[in-house]
């Protein structure tokens, strides 16, 4: 029986006092990859804010990786997020210490204390994005996609169910960003993480066909985008 990890039901979604989507239903099993597309200022960044706890849910049901949305406090949404990854567009990586602090931070940040095991995961992590012998480079020796790969693996050190992406193609070259794909598509087939990756890339959505959540109208529309031959 499939797992779901995203559960929105009847959800209203608000910016301060203003609704921003209005009657939002969608669920994600574990290792779907999802896209959500839309225009800019139609409420992507709004749902995903939601999804990772940074806006409250007011009205409707709301489950992530076994949190009610609903109900959460702002003591327990760093135990929400230790529980989902996000990636973002621009890396948001410390640029004072290696790839290997870089990791670390994140994990002592979350309540990790033994080193070994600190080590074997940043290892594990570094291993699964292609970038195993990278740790002792600063993220302004590498190049664009290196970073975006550290920034992946970041996301995965506390082995989430979710992977959040915020663009994570969006400064990137076409091969970079199908390398990223690639290495996206793989993390959800081969660790059945469920992947929600807001894009404005059709090029890549042409390449790798899959779910699509469509903010519109102050609505989410879910489909399944077929790509066109003649593009």
């Amino acid at each position: 029986m499939p797992e779901t990890v995203i559960s929105l039901k009847n959800v209203n979604i608000y910016q301060g006092e203003s609704l921003i989507l209005q009657d939002v239903n969608f669920t994600v099993e574990r290792g779907e990859f999802v896209y959500l597309v839309g225009k800019t200022g139609t409420g992507k960044s709004s749902l995903l804010k939601t999804l990772y706890g940074e806006l409250p849910l007011r009205e409707g049901e709301g489950s992530v990786v076994g949190f009610n949305l609903h109900d959460i406090t702002w003591k327990n949404v760093p135990f929400l997020r230790r529980n989902l990854g996000v990636v973002f567009q621009d890396f948001q990586l410390l640029t004072d210490r290696n790839v290997q602090d870089n990791l670390k931070f994140v994990l002592k940040a979350t309540g990790w204390k033994d080193e070994r095991l600190m080590e074997e995961k940043i290892h594990d992590v570094l291993e699964k994005v292609g970038l195993k012998s990278k740790g002792f480079k600063m993220p302004f020796e590498m190049s664009g996609g290196e970073q975006q790969r550290v920034d992946i693996a970041r996301a995965l050190l506390n082995s989430p169910k979710l992977l959040l992406a915020d663009e994570p193609t969006g400064n990137l070259d076409p091969e970079t960003s199908d390398e990223i794909m690639q290495l996206l598509v793989q993390i959800a087939k081969d660790y059945g993480t469920a992947i929600i990756m807001a894009t404005h890339d059709f090029i890549v959505i042409n390449r790798y066909p899959s779910r699509m959540l469509k903010t519109e109208r102050g609505k989410v529309v879910d489909s399944t985008w077929v790509p066109n031959p003649q593009q």
